[in-house]
Protein backbone atom coordinates (compact mmCIF):
# COMPACT_ATOMS: atom_id res chain seq x y z
CA UNK A 1 0.00 0.00 0.00
CA UNK A 2 1.00 3.44 -1.10
CA UNK A 3 1.94 5.96 1.83
CA UNK A 4 -1.34 8.25 -0.53
CA UNK A 5 -3.62 5.34 0.71
CA UNK A 6 -2.74 5.02 4.19
CA UNK A 7 -3.69 7.42 6.85
CA UNK A 8 -1.12 9.57 9.03
CA UNK A 9 -1.23 7.45 11.81
CA UNK A 10 -0.56 4.38 9.64
CA UNK A 11 2.46 5.95 8.68
CA UNK A 12 3.77 7.57 11.57
CA UNK A 13 3.13 3.99 13.38
CA UNK A 14 5.31 2.81 10.19
CA UNK A 15 8.03 4.57 10.43
CA UNK A 16 8.66 4.27 14.07
CA UNK A 17 8.45 0.21 13.58
CA UNK A 18 11.50 1.27 11.11
CA UNK A 19 13.41 3.39 13.41
CA UNK A 20 13.44 0.91 15.75
CA UNK A 21 14.83 -1.68 13.20
CA UNK A 22 17.41 0.72 12.71
CA UNK A 23 17.79 1.47 16.49
CA UNK A 24 17.86 -2.50 16.91
CA UNK A 25 21.22 -2.70 14.45
CA UNK A 26 23.12 -0.71 16.64
CA UNK A 27 22.33 2.64 14.59
CA UNK A 28 22.34 6.10 16.27
CA UNK A 29 19.38 7.85 13.69
CA UNK A 30 20.25 11.20 15.46
CA UNK A 31 23.93 11.63 15.58
CA UNK A 32 25.54 14.71 16.84
CA UNK A 33 27.16 16.00 13.57
CA UNK A 34 28.42 15.85 10.08
CA UNK A 35 30.61 17.76 8.19
CA UNK A 36 29.26 17.70 4.26
CA UNK A 37 32.34 19.29 1.97
CA UNK A 38 30.95 19.67 -1.09
CA UNK A 39 26.94 21.08 -1.89
CA UNK A 40 25.01 20.04 -4.96
CA UNK A 41 25.11 23.32 -6.36
CA UNK A 42 28.53 23.43 -6.91
CA UNK A 43 28.43 19.91 -8.53
CA UNK A 44 25.65 21.14 -10.96
CA UNK A 45 26.69 24.02 -11.98
CA UNK A 46 30.49 23.21 -13.07
CA UNK A 47 30.36 19.42 -13.94
CA UNK A 48 33.41 18.98 -15.73
CA UNK A 49 35.54 19.86 -13.05
CA UNK A 50 33.98 17.17 -10.31
CA UNK A 51 33.27 14.44 -13.25
CA UNK A 52 34.68 11.12 -11.60
CA UNK A 53 35.75 12.86 -8.23
CA UNK A 54 34.49 11.76 -4.78
CA UNK A 55 32.46 14.01 -2.93
CA UNK A 56 31.04 14.74 0.81
CA UNK A 57 27.28 16.49 0.73
CA UNK A 58 23.84 15.83 3.33
CA UNK A 59 20.38 16.94 2.65
CA UNK A 60 17.09 15.61 2.87
CA UNK A 61 15.31 12.94 0.76
CA UNK A 62 12.97 14.08 -1.14
CA UNK A 63 12.64 11.09 -3.94
CA UNK A 64 13.20 7.63 -3.58
CA UNK A 65 13.29 4.30 -5.69
CA UNK A 66 13.89 1.10 -4.12
CA UNK A 67 14.62 -1.61 -6.13
CA UNK A 68 16.50 -5.15 -5.63
CA UNK A 69 20.33 -4.64 -6.22
CA UNK A 70 20.14 -0.83 -7.61
CA UNK A 71 18.17 2.09 -6.00
CA UNK A 72 17.40 5.39 -7.09
CA UNK A 73 17.22 8.47 -4.56
CA UNK A 74 17.30 12.36 -4.80
CA UNK A 75 18.42 14.57 -1.75
CA UNK A 76 18.08 18.09 -1.32
CA UNK A 77 20.11 20.82 0.35
CA UNK A 78 20.49 24.43 0.13
CA UNK A 79 22.07 24.45 -3.25
CA UNK A 80 19.36 22.25 -4.83
CA UNK A 81 18.64 18.72 -5.64
CA UNK A 82 20.72 15.76 -7.04
CA UNK A 83 20.47 12.37 -8.18
CA UNK A 84 22.10 9.41 -5.58
CA UNK A 85 22.90 6.15 -7.18
CA UNK A 86 23.06 3.13 -4.50
CA UNK A 87 23.92 -0.14 -5.47
CA UNK A 88 24.77 -3.11 -3.10
CA UNK A 89 27.65 -3.80 -4.47
CA UNK A 90 29.44 -0.39 -4.05
CA UNK A 91 27.55 -0.26 0.01
CA UNK A 92 28.00 -3.65 1.45
CA UNK A 93 24.87 -5.99 2.54
CA UNK A 94 24.59 -3.91 5.82
CA UNK A 95 24.51 -0.78 4.79
CA UNK A 96 22.58 -1.23 1.66
CA UNK A 97 19.79 -3.04 4.32
CA UNK A 98 19.98 0.04 6.24
CA UNK A 99 19.10 2.61 3.23
CA UNK A 100 15.76 0.20 2.61
CA UNK A 101 14.65 1.36 5.79
CA UNK A 102 14.75 4.93 4.84
CA UNK A 103 12.04 7.51 3.76
CA UNK A 104 11.25 10.42 1.88
CA UNK A 105 12.11 13.25 4.64
CA UNK A 106 14.69 11.69 5.98
CA UNK A 107 18.26 13.65 6.36
CA UNK A 108 21.29 11.60 5.22
CA UNK A 109 25.12 12.05 4.54
CA UNK A 110 26.13 10.51 1.31
CA UNK A 111 30.23 9.68 0.23
CA UNK A 112 30.29 8.92 -3.56
CA UNK A 113 31.85 9.73 -7.47
CA UNK A 114 30.27 11.87 -9.61
CA UNK A 115 28.69 11.21 -12.66
CA UNK A 116 26.58 11.24 -15.17
CA UNK A 117 23.94 8.32 -15.98
CA UNK A 118 23.25 7.13 -19.58
CA UNK A 119 20.38 9.82 -19.72
CA UNK A 120 22.56 12.45 -19.14
CA UNK A 121 21.41 13.47 -15.51
CA UNK A 122 24.38 14.06 -12.86
CA UNK A 123 24.41 11.75 -10.27
CA UNK A 124 26.21 11.10 -7.54
CA UNK A 125 27.37 7.06 -6.94
CA UNK A 126 27.07 6.30 -3.34
CA UNK A 127 30.35 4.18 -1.42
CA UNK A 128 28.74 5.18 1.89
CA UNK A 129 25.28 6.49 3.10
CA UNK A 130 25.04 7.97 7.00
CA UNK A 131 21.50 8.17 8.68
CA UNK A 132 21.55 11.73 9.70
CA UNK A 133 17.85 12.45 11.36
CA UNK A 134 14.91 10.08 10.75
CA UNK A 135 11.81 11.44 9.66
CA UNK A 136 8.34 10.42 11.74
CA UNK A 137 6.14 12.57 10.26
CA UNK A 138 5.63 12.29 6.17
CA UNK A 139 5.99 15.21 3.97
CA UNK A 140 2.89 16.29 1.84
CA UNK A 141 2.59 14.37 -1.23
CA UNK A 142 4.13 15.98 -4.01
CA UNK A 143 3.84 14.70 -7.31
CA UNK A 144 6.81 15.13 -10.12
CA UNK A 145 6.45 14.78 -13.75
CA UNK A 146 9.29 15.51 -16.56
CA UNK A 147 11.70 17.12 -13.43
CA UNK A 148 8.78 19.78 -12.63
CA UNK A 149 6.44 19.75 -9.22
CA UNK A 150 3.26 20.09 -9.16
CA UNK A 151 0.39 20.14 -6.76
CA UNK A 152 3.19 21.09 -4.36
CA UNK A 153 1.66 22.09 -0.88
CA UNK A 154 -0.40 24.97 -2.78
CA UNK A 155 -3.05 25.80 0.20
CA UNK A 156 -1.58 29.20 1.03
CA UNK A 157 -2.91 28.81 4.87
CA UNK A 158 -1.20 25.89 5.45
CA UNK A 159 1.73 27.10 4.22
CA UNK A 160 2.06 30.39 6.48
CA UNK A 161 1.28 27.89 9.30
CA UNK A 162 4.35 25.02 8.14
CA UNK A 163 6.86 27.50 6.87
CA UNK A 164 9.11 24.56 7.19
CA UNK A 165 7.14 22.41 4.70
CA UNK A 166 6.76 25.30 2.40
CA UNK A 167 10.43 26.06 2.16
CA UNK A 168 10.99 22.29 1.93
CA UNK A 169 8.72 21.83 -1.36
CA UNK A 170 8.39 25.24 -2.61
CA UNK A 171 11.82 25.92 -4.24
CA UNK A 172 10.40 29.56 -5.24
CA UNK A 173 9.98 30.57 -1.86
CA UNK A 174 13.19 29.97 -0.44
CA UNK A 175 14.63 32.26 -2.76
CA UNK A 176 12.28 34.77 -1.77
CA UNK A 177 13.87 34.91 1.61
CA UNK A 178 17.13 34.54 0.06
CA UNK A 179 16.28 37.68 -1.60
CA UNK A 180 14.99 39.67 1.24
CA UNK A 181 18.55 38.59 3.04
CA UNK A 182 20.46 40.52 0.74
CA UNK A 183 17.79 43.38 0.43
CA UNK A 184 18.54 43.99 4.06
CA UNK A 185 22.19 43.47 3.70
CA UNK A 186 22.12 46.02 0.70
CA UNK A 187 20.90 48.74 2.40
CA UNK A 188 22.64 48.19 5.43
CA UNK A 189 25.55 48.51 3.51
CA UNK A 190 24.14 52.03 1.32
CA UNK A 191 24.03 53.33 4.76
CA UNK A 192 27.14 52.52 6.04
CA UNK A 193 29.18 53.81 3.50
CA UNK A 194 27.45 57.41 3.80
CA UNK A 195 28.67 57.49 7.32
CA UNK A 196 25.05 56.17 8.87
CA UNK A 197 25.27 54.64 12.61
CA UNK A 198 23.10 51.71 13.08
CA UNK A 199 21.81 51.83 16.57
CA UNK A 200 19.27 49.87 18.60
CA UNK A 201 16.31 51.62 20.44
CA UNK A 202 13.24 50.74 23.01
CA UNK A 203 10.80 47.95 21.48
CA UNK A 204 9.15 48.31 24.98
CA UNK A 205 7.95 51.99 25.63
CA UNK A 206 5.86 53.88 28.40
CA UNK A 207 4.88 56.11 25.62
CA UNK A 208 4.17 55.56 22.48
CA UNK A 209 4.54 57.86 19.50
CA UNK A 210 6.18 58.71 16.27
CA UNK A 211 3.42 57.70 14.29
CA UNK A 212 -0.75 58.21 14.12
CA UNK A 213 -1.46 53.81 14.69
CA UNK A 214 -2.79 51.78 17.93
CA UNK A 215 -0.78 50.26 19.63
CA UNK A 216 -0.24 46.90 21.38
CA UNK A 217 -0.50 46.92 25.19
CA UNK A 218 1.40 45.39 28.07
CA UNK A 219 2.01 45.12 31.23
CA UNK A 220 5.56 45.23 33.72
CA UNK A 221 5.00 43.47 37.12
CA UNK A 222 8.06 44.51 38.54
CA UNK A 223 7.99 48.00 37.49
CA UNK A 224 4.05 47.84 38.01
CA UNK A 225 2.96 50.13 34.97
CA UNK A 226 1.80 49.42 31.63
CA UNK A 227 4.06 49.58 28.37
CA UNK A 228 3.46 49.38 24.81
CA UNK A 229 5.13 48.33 21.79
CA UNK A 230 6.32 50.41 19.95
CA UNK A 231 4.50 51.68 17.04
CA UNK A 232 7.60 53.63 15.36
CA UNK A 233 11.31 54.50 16.18
CA UNK A 234 11.26 57.93 15.71
CA UNK A 235 11.06 59.39 18.57
CA UNK A 236 14.07 57.68 20.21
CA UNK A 237 16.03 58.31 17.02
CA UNK A 238 15.45 62.18 17.24
CA UNK A 239 16.61 61.91 20.80
CA UNK A 240 20.25 60.18 19.59
CA UNK A 241 20.13 63.14 16.73
CA UNK A 242 19.61 66.08 19.98
CA UNK A 243 22.87 64.08 21.52
CA UNK A 244 25.04 64.58 19.03
CA UNK A 245 24.42 61.45 16.68
CA UNK A 246 24.40 63.17 13.32
CA UNK A 247 23.31 60.24 11.36
CA UNK A 248 21.93 57.60 12.66
CA UNK A 249 19.54 54.45 11.48
CA UNK A 250 17.54 51.25 12.58
CA UNK A 251 16.39 48.27 10.78
CA UNK A 252 13.55 47.45 13.36
CA UNK A 253 10.45 45.41 14.18
CA UNK A 254 7.39 47.55 14.94
CA UNK A 255 3.91 46.91 15.97
CA UNK A 256 1.00 48.41 14.79
CA UNK A 257 -3.19 46.79 16.41
CA UNK A 258 -4.55 47.46 12.92
CA UNK A 259 -6.41 45.01 10.73
CA UNK A 260 -4.67 42.12 8.43
CA UNK A 261 -4.29 42.45 4.78
CA UNK A 262 -2.67 42.12 1.51
CA UNK A 263 -0.06 45.30 2.42
CA UNK A 264 -0.21 44.85 7.00
CA UNK A 265 0.84 42.89 9.40
CA UNK A 266 0.57 43.56 13.17
CA UNK A 267 4.21 42.72 13.32
CA UNK A 268 6.33 43.90 10.48
CA UNK A 269 9.93 45.56 9.82
CA UNK A 270 11.13 49.12 9.01
CA UNK A 271 13.94 51.06 8.40
CA UNK A 272 14.29 54.43 9.69
CA UNK A 273 17.30 56.98 9.38
CA UNK A 274 18.12 60.43 10.59
CA UNK A 275 20.39 63.37 9.77
CA UNK A 276 21.07 66.66 11.02
CA UNK A 277 21.11 69.17 8.75
CA UNK A 278 18.82 67.60 6.09
CA UNK A 279 15.35 68.21 4.75
CA UNK A 280 12.89 66.21 2.73
CA UNK A 281 14.41 66.89 -0.44
CA UNK A 282 17.67 65.15 0.47
CA UNK A 283 15.78 62.46 2.08
CA UNK A 284 14.24 61.76 -1.29
CA UNK A 285 17.04 62.04 -3.32
CA UNK A 286 18.49 59.29 -0.86
CA UNK A 287 15.22 57.24 -1.06
CA UNK A 288 15.52 56.78 -4.42
CA UNK A 289 19.01 56.05 -4.68
CA UNK A 290 18.60 53.20 -1.68
CA UNK A 291 15.69 51.73 -3.83
CA UNK A 292 17.38 51.53 -7.23
CA UNK A 293 20.72 50.09 -5.03
CA UNK A 294 18.51 47.82 -2.99
CA UNK A 295 17.10 46.60 -6.49
CA UNK A 296 20.07 46.18 -8.43
CA UNK A 297 21.54 43.88 -5.87
CA UNK A 298 18.44 41.40 -7.23
CA UNK A 299 18.46 42.05 -10.69
CA UNK A 300 15.00 43.77 -10.09
CA UNK A 301 15.23 47.31 -11.63
CA UNK A 302 12.39 46.53 -14.04
CA UNK A 303 9.65 44.45 -11.84
CA UNK A 304 6.17 43.36 -12.68
CA UNK A 305 3.34 44.63 -10.72
CA UNK A 306 0.23 42.96 -11.61
CA UNK A 307 -0.86 44.18 -15.13
CA UNK A 308 2.00 46.98 -14.89
CA UNK A 309 5.78 46.71 -15.46
CA UNK A 310 7.86 49.61 -13.07
CA UNK A 311 10.98 50.72 -14.34
CA UNK A 312 12.61 51.81 -11.34
CA UNK A 313 15.74 53.08 -13.11
CA UNK A 314 13.42 56.11 -14.16
CA UNK A 315 13.29 58.98 -12.37
CA UNK A 316 11.03 59.16 -9.70
CA UNK A 317 7.98 61.64 -9.97
CA UNK A 318 7.33 64.48 -7.77
CA UNK A 319 3.69 65.60 -7.04
CA UNK A 320 1.76 67.77 -4.18
CA UNK A 321 -0.55 66.17 -2.33
CA UNK A 322 -3.61 68.88 -2.48
CA UNK A 323 -2.27 69.06 -6.84
CA UNK A 324 -3.37 65.92 -6.90
CA UNK A 325 -6.91 66.00 -4.75
CA UNK A 326 -7.37 69.08 -6.90
CA UNK A 327 -6.72 67.01 -10.43
CA UNK A 328 -8.80 64.21 -9.50
CA UNK A 329 -11.47 66.37 -7.90
CA UNK A 330 -11.33 69.85 -9.09
CA UNK A 331 -11.41 71.02 -5.60
CA UNK A 332 -8.65 73.47 -4.05
CA UNK A 333 -8.93 72.35 -0.43
CA UNK A 334 -6.06 74.31 0.58
CA UNK A 335 -8.18 76.72 2.77
CA UNK A 336 -9.19 72.53 4.85
CA UNK A 337 -12.44 74.00 5.43
CA UNK A 338 -14.31 70.92 6.98
CA UNK A 339 -17.81 71.97 5.17
CA UNK A 340 -16.03 71.98 1.64
CA UNK A 341 -13.73 68.39 2.54
CA UNK A 342 -16.83 66.80 3.14
CA UNK A 343 -18.90 67.85 0.03
CA UNK A 344 -15.26 66.81 -2.03
CA UNK A 345 -15.88 63.17 -0.03
CA UNK A 346 -19.94 62.99 -0.78
CA UNK A 347 -19.26 64.19 -4.49
CA UNK A 348 -16.90 61.33 -4.48
CA UNK A 349 -19.60 59.11 -2.85
CA UNK A 350 -16.79 58.12 -0.38
CA UNK A 351 -18.14 56.89 2.95
CA UNK A 352 -16.87 58.78 5.89
CA UNK A 353 -18.58 58.75 9.29
CA UNK A 354 -19.73 61.48 11.24
CA UNK A 355 -17.12 61.60 14.01
CA UNK A 356 -14.37 61.74 11.21
CA UNK A 357 -12.14 65.14 11.52
CA UNK A 358 -10.28 67.42 8.45
CA UNK A 359 -7.26 65.46 8.90
CA UNK A 360 -9.36 61.87 8.69
CA UNK A 361 -11.66 63.08 5.66
CA UNK A 362 -8.53 64.32 3.89
CA UNK A 363 -6.64 60.78 4.51
CA UNK A 364 -9.69 58.73 2.79
CA UNK A 365 -9.79 61.48 -0.19
CA UNK A 366 -5.86 60.69 -0.94
CA UNK A 367 -6.50 56.71 0.04
CA UNK A 368 -9.59 56.13 -2.11
CA UNK A 369 -9.49 58.34 -4.77
CA UNK A 370 -5.55 58.91 -5.49
CA UNK A 371 -3.63 55.81 -4.17
CA UNK A 372 -5.03 53.72 -6.75
CA UNK A 373 -3.53 55.60 -9.71
CA UNK A 374 0.11 55.81 -8.17
CA UNK A 375 1.12 53.34 -10.04
CA UNK A 376 4.93 54.56 -11.53
CA UNK A 377 7.44 55.41 -8.58
CA UNK A 378 5.93 58.62 -6.85
CA UNK A 379 6.70 61.29 -4.46
CA UNK A 380 3.63 63.29 -2.98
CA UNK A 381 5.16 66.05 -1.38
CA UNK A 382 3.91 68.99 0.78
CA UNK A 383 0.95 67.51 3.27
CA UNK A 384 -1.34 69.31 5.45
CA UNK A 385 -0.08 69.78 8.86
CA UNK A 386 -3.24 68.52 10.28
CA UNK A 387 -1.98 64.88 9.74
CA UNK A 388 1.42 65.81 9.75
CA UNK A 389 2.08 66.57 13.62
CA UNK A 390 6.08 66.04 13.47
CA UNK A 391 7.02 67.52 10.67
CA UNK A 392 8.18 71.03 10.42
CA UNK A 393 6.02 73.65 8.18
CA UNK A 394 6.60 74.76 4.71
CA UNK A 395 9.50 77.02 3.51
CA UNK A 396 7.36 79.40 1.64
CA UNK A 397 5.22 80.17 4.43
CA UNK A 398 2.04 78.42 4.31
CA UNK A 399 1.07 77.50 8.16
CA UNK A 400 -0.86 74.67 6.71
CA UNK A 401 1.41 73.02 4.98
CA UNK A 402 4.43 70.75 5.73
CA UNK A 403 7.83 69.33 4.34
CA UNK A 404 6.90 65.83 4.12
CA UNK A 405 6.64 63.18 1.52
CA UNK A 406 5.23 59.67 0.78
CA UNK A 407 6.52 57.58 -1.41
CA UNK A 408 3.87 55.23 -3.27
CA UNK A 409 4.91 52.43 -6.05
CA UNK A 410 1.99 50.12 -7.22
CA UNK A 411 -0.61 52.17 -5.50
CA UNK A 412 1.34 51.18 -2.33
CA UNK A 413 3.09 53.32 0.39
CA UNK A 414 6.76 52.40 0.24
CA UNK A 415 8.07 55.58 2.60
CA UNK A 416 7.21 58.81 4.35
CA UNK A 417 9.63 61.42 5.41
CA UNK A 418 10.24 65.01 6.94
CA UNK A 419 12.26 67.44 6.97
CA UNK A 420 11.61 67.35 10.67
CA UNK A 421 9.97 69.66 13.40
CA UNK A 422 12.41 71.18 15.17
CA UNK A 423 11.23 74.05 17.41
CA UNK A 424 9.78 72.21 20.60
CA UNK A 425 6.93 74.91 21.30
CA UNK A 426 5.35 74.16 18.39
CA UNK A 427 5.96 70.82 18.86
CA UNK A 428 4.41 70.97 22.34
CA UNK A 429 1.29 72.51 20.54
CA UNK A 430 0.90 70.12 18.17
CA UNK A 431 0.87 66.94 20.58
CA UNK A 432 -1.89 68.75 22.68
CA UNK A 433 -3.60 68.89 19.76
CA UNK A 434 -3.20 65.06 19.08
CA UNK A 435 -4.13 64.92 22.57
CA UNK A 436 -7.31 66.85 22.03
CA UNK A 437 -8.84 64.29 18.77
CA UNK A 438 -7.58 61.31 21.03
CA UNK A 439 -9.76 62.57 23.68
CA UNK A 440 -12.50 62.81 21.23
CA UNK A 441 -12.44 59.23 19.79
CA UNK A 442 -9.08 59.37 17.69
CA UNK A 443 -7.07 55.90 18.75
CA UNK A 444 -4.51 56.50 16.03
CA UNK A 445 -3.70 59.88 17.50
CA UNK A 446 -0.67 60.28 19.28
CA UNK A 447 -0.12 61.12 23.03
CA UNK A 448 2.60 63.39 24.55
CA UNK A 449 5.44 62.76 25.34
CA UNK A 450 7.44 64.80 27.75
CA UNK A 451 10.65 63.37 27.69
CA UNK A 452 10.56 63.81 24.37
CA UNK A 453 9.84 67.75 24.32
CA UNK A 454 11.91 68.23 26.60
CA UNK A 455 14.52 66.71 24.89
CA UNK A 456 13.96 69.32 21.93
CA UNK A 457 14.00 72.04 24.47
CA UNK A 458 17.99 70.97 24.80
CA UNK A 459 18.37 71.95 21.21
CA UNK A 460 17.70 69.96 18.02
CA UNK A 461 19.14 70.91 14.55
CA UNK A 462 18.08 70.70 11.71
CA UNK A 463 16.91 67.39 10.64
CA UNK A 464 15.44 64.88 8.03
CA UNK A 465 14.24 61.94 8.72
CA UNK A 466 12.56 58.49 6.71
CA UNK A 467 10.74 55.83 7.62
CA UNK A 468 10.87 52.58 5.18
CA UNK A 469 8.58 49.93 5.36
CA UNK A 470 10.95 46.82 4.53
CA UNK A 471 8.18 43.77 3.60
CA UNK A 472 7.17 46.13 1.00
CA UNK A 473 9.98 46.68 -0.43
CA UNK A 474 10.82 43.31 -0.39
CA UNK A 475 7.19 42.20 -1.88
CA UNK A 476 8.46 45.05 -4.99
CA UNK A 477 11.54 43.53 -5.99
CA UNK A 478 10.66 39.49 -5.31
CA UNK A 479 7.26 39.97 -7.29
CA UNK A 480 5.21 39.15 -4.30
CA UNK A 481 1.74 40.43 -4.04
CA UNK A 482 1.16 39.56 0.07
CA UNK A 483 2.73 41.28 2.58
CA UNK A 484 2.53 36.87 4.01
CA UNK A 485 4.50 35.79 1.19
CA UNK A 486 7.87 37.90 2.59
CA UNK A 487 7.48 37.17 5.97
CA UNK A 488 8.63 33.68 7.18
CA UNK A 489 6.15 33.77 10.35
CA UNK A 490 3.04 36.09 9.62
CA UNK A 491 0.50 36.86 12.42
CA UNK A 492 -2.56 33.96 12.00
CA UNK A 493 -5.95 33.57 13.40
CA UNK A 494 -5.19 30.41 15.89
CA UNK A 495 -6.78 27.44 14.51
Amino acid sequence: MSDEKKSLKQIMAFRKEKLSKIKDNGINPYPVNFSPKDSTKIILSDYKSWEGKDVTIAGRIMALRKMGKVSFSQIMDSGGRIQIFISRDSLGESMYNTFKLLDIGDFIGISGEVFKTKTGEISIKASSIILLSKSIRPLPVVKEKDGKLFDSFTDKEQRYRNRHLDLILNPEVKNTFYKRSKIIKSLREFLDEKGFLEVETPILQPIYGGANARPFMTYHNALDQKLFLRIADELYLKRLIIGGLEKVYEISKDFRNEGIDRNHNPEFTMLEFYCAYWDYEDCMNVVEDLIRHAAEQVDALKVKWGAHEIDLSKKFKRRSFLGLINEATGYDLKNFDKKEILNVCNDNKIEIGSDLNEGQMLDKLMSELIEPTLIEPTFVIDYPKLISPLAKSHRSGDKNIVERFELFIGSSEFSNSFTELNDPIDQRDRLQEQARLKELGDEEAQPIDENFIQAMECGMPPTGGVGLGIDRLVMLLTGNRWIKDVILFPTLRTE
